[in-house]
This record gives C-alpha cells, structure tokens and sequence, in this order.
C-alpha cells in the first residue's frame, strides 16, 4: 500500500530487529489532576480543562481550552504543559475510562480531578492514538475496578507496555493516521450541515395554527421515571442510562445488567414496554430520547430518564417522538433549566409540555416525510452516516494495525 510505503522503508531502517515495548512508567511522569469544579468557570481567566469534557467537548489533540477559572482557583490547582497528554480516569462505563487528549497548545492549562496527567519525552500524538487503541483497551481493563464509576487509579497506568520506535516513525505513523482523521472529519462537518438543514425543516414541519395544542400528558397513558438499582451485575436484566443512546437509537452494547429480583421487584415501576419513549430530564444530555424495541427488552431504567408511555390511539409514536427532538422542545427545556447549576425537568413539566396534535393521518405524513430526512442524516446502513462509519472502522483498522510490532529482544 503506497500510504505506508515511507513508513515500511522506516522500520526497515531505524528498527529491523523489532521495537522495544516499555512500561509507561519507565519513560513517564503520571500526576493526578487538580481539584476544581465546573462551578469555578469564568469568562475569562486561567485556561482550564474538566475530566467531563474530555468526554464531551474534545477530540484526541487540543490547543486550546472552552473553558477558564480564575487566578484563585489556578493557584491551588495542578497544570498540564505543552505535549502532555490528560487522561479522564473516571467513567460510568468502561469504554470511556482513560479517554485522553494530547495538550499541543504552547501555554500551560489547569487540570482538574479524575485525571491522570502524563508528561514523558515521545510523540504527543502518537501516544493519544495508542491509548484509544485496542491494544491499550486489552490492558486498561485489567486495572478498571468500580461498578457505577468505573475507575483506572493513575499509579496503575505505569504497568501499561507501550511500543516505543524511534520517533522518525512514531511522526510517520502521526502522519498516516491524522490523514485518516482529517478525511473522517470532512464528511462529519458535511453531515452536520445536514443535519441542521434536516432540523429546519422539521420545525417548520410542525407550525400550523389549525391544529390543537394540548398537554403531553393529555395524550399518555403513563408518564414517570426509574430508580437507581443497589447494585449491577454481568448479565440479566437490561438496565438503561442515558450512555446507552446511540443516535436516538439504544444499544445493547452501551446497557448495563441487574438482577431479574431488582426488576420486579424495587425497580419494578420502571419496567419497560416496546414503544416507550426514553427522555433525558437530568444532567449534561438533558433532552436526549430514544426509543424502547423489542431487541432492547425486558429492560429497565434510572431515575435521569422519563418513561412516556403513548396513548397510541391518539399520537403516532414517532410523531412525537420528533417533537421531542425538535427546537419546541430545547426552547421549552431552555425555559424550565435557565440558571439552574444541575438542569433537570421533573415530571410535572414533562406533562405540562405543550405539543400539537394534528389527525392521525397528518401525524403520519409528516412522520413518512421526516423518516426520509431521519435515514440520511442518522441511519447507520447508507448515506452519510454509512460512509463515515466505513471511515471510522478503517481507520480503527489501520490504527491497531500500524501501532503493532514485533517486539525487539535483547
């Protein structure tokens, strides 16, 4: 393949006998972060980065931060320089434990807690592509311990062994791998515009003065919440959080598991039905919603999600559930949360959300139209969202790929 082409004629010349493997800690200094919250934000101040953003807000490099704290906060705080990469060590899953980022910005940032902080002498980029691989996933999971927060304690990722070649083709490898990166990325910036002209369409879709106006809860049969489970285990019953949404759509990959006892029994009312619709009304992805299949049940939920139940005889099902997509819903959320430090809906305005209610048959022209605009901008078999997850898993591909060698012997 031409693409690896300068890379070959580099290992056969800076490394023909292998690559030696190293522990982190032997060419690495791993700190904690500091101590900080998201309520310590300023507008302008110290640049600063949060675990959760890592999560949220970032991709694998940075050079500049969305964020700031003050001179205060930053003088009892704990910073990253240039090159270092900061590691998330906290998660409510294991997948996203250890999701880094390699700091490139020329200025030292603060750093706050749940974080691991790695200052070592290799290639930046290099090392955050090996720590989103499978190889490094393989190893992270024998040092993650926690049930609802899942954790890899920042003294533990010293035993992590890392391919080191000579930084000639470490860069090789950066290069490769960022062309991949930048290609995926321009379909994304193409997908989201879109997306927001799929959005515009859709809100238009549902102005009109002849329809009625009528409260949520006017039209379900049940409106409620979960409960927290005591404890989760590694099979049984579903268990779904907000994390297990994939595109409004729930996967079964994402679901935790609890006991079939829990499920009837202290959980029980927050048993799922085919068809029930899923909102977010607490935390950072308040406004979130999937819908409950057949493939995803029996099933249960937490206390972040409301659990709307239709009356189908009235609404078609998809019907509302763009409406809860829509921007009469983000207005509305905007609305009942602006100030508010934890944004949560409680069940009350869930019911009082004011939505319209065409005839059937209308519902079900609009709902044919906005399938249409739905497939191509979010179902993963064709269009766009095909070609960039065909992007995704040949880069994945050739990451693992190009970040595996044959280990030098002494």
């Amino acid at each position: 393949m031409i693409l690896m082409s300068n890379l070959e004629e580099l290992i056969a010349e800076l490394c023909p006998d292998g690559v030696e493997y190293k522990l982190l800690g032997d060419f690495a200094v791993v700190t904690r972060g500091g101590n900080f919250q998201k309520k310590d934000f300023v507008d302008c101040g110290v640049p600063c980065i949060h675990y959760g953003q890592i999560y949220t807000k970032y991709g694998l490099f940075a050079d500049k931060t969305y964020s700031h704290i003050s001179n205060e906060a930053a003088s009892k705080s704990k910073f990253a320089t240039q090159n270092d990469i900061i590691m998330a060590v906290t998660s409510e899953n294991i997948d996203d434990v250890c999701k880094c980022i390699a700091w490139l910005g020329s200025f030292d940032i603060a750093v706050s807690g749940h974080t691991a902080i790695i200052h070592h002498n290799q290639n930046p980029k290099y090392l955050a592509y090996y720590f989103h691989s499978n190889m490094f996933y393989a190893q992270k999971i024998k040092y993650a311990h926690g049930t609802k927060v899942i954790e890899v304690t920042p003294n533990k990722l010293l035993n992590i062994k890392i391919p080191l070649p000579p930084l000639p083709v470490q860069r090789e490898i950066v290069r490769i791998l960022d062309n991949f990166t930048e290609l995926t990325a321009e379909l994304t910036a193409e997908l989201t515009a879109r997306k927001k002209q799929y959005e515009y369409y859709r809100d238009e879709l549902f102005k009109s003065n002849h329809w009625m106006n009528v409260p949520l809860g006017n039209v379900c049969s049940l409106i409620t919440k979960g409960t927290t489970p005591k404890s989760y285990q590694a099979s049984g019953i579903r268990f779904i959080k907000t994390e297990s949404f994939l595109n409004n759509v729930i996967s079964n990959n994402k679901t935790a598991f609890i006991s079939e006892a829990t499920h009837i029994g202290p959980l029980k009312r927050s048993i799922l039905q085919e068809k029930d619709i899923l909102f977010t009304i607490a935390g950072a992805t308040i406004g979130k919603c999937a819908s409950v299949e057949y493939n995803n049940l029996p099933a249960n939920t937490n206390q972040a999600l409301a659990i709307i139940r239709l009356n189908r005889d009235i609404v078609n099902q998809r019907f509302i559930f763009y409406i809860l997509q829509s921007n009469r819903m983000s207005e509305y959320i905007r609305t009942k949360v602006k100030g508010s430090a934890q944004p949560n809906l409680n069940l009350r305005q869930m019911n009082e959300f004011i939505i319209p209610v065409p005839p059937l048959d209308e519902q079900e022209r609009i709902v044919a139209i906005l399938d249409r605009f739905d497939t191509l901008t979010n179902n993963l078999s064709s269009g766009l969202p095909a070609e960039i997850e065909a992007r995704r898993k040949q880069y994945e591909y050739y990451r693992d790929k190009l970040l595996t060698f044959k280990e030098k012997t002494s």
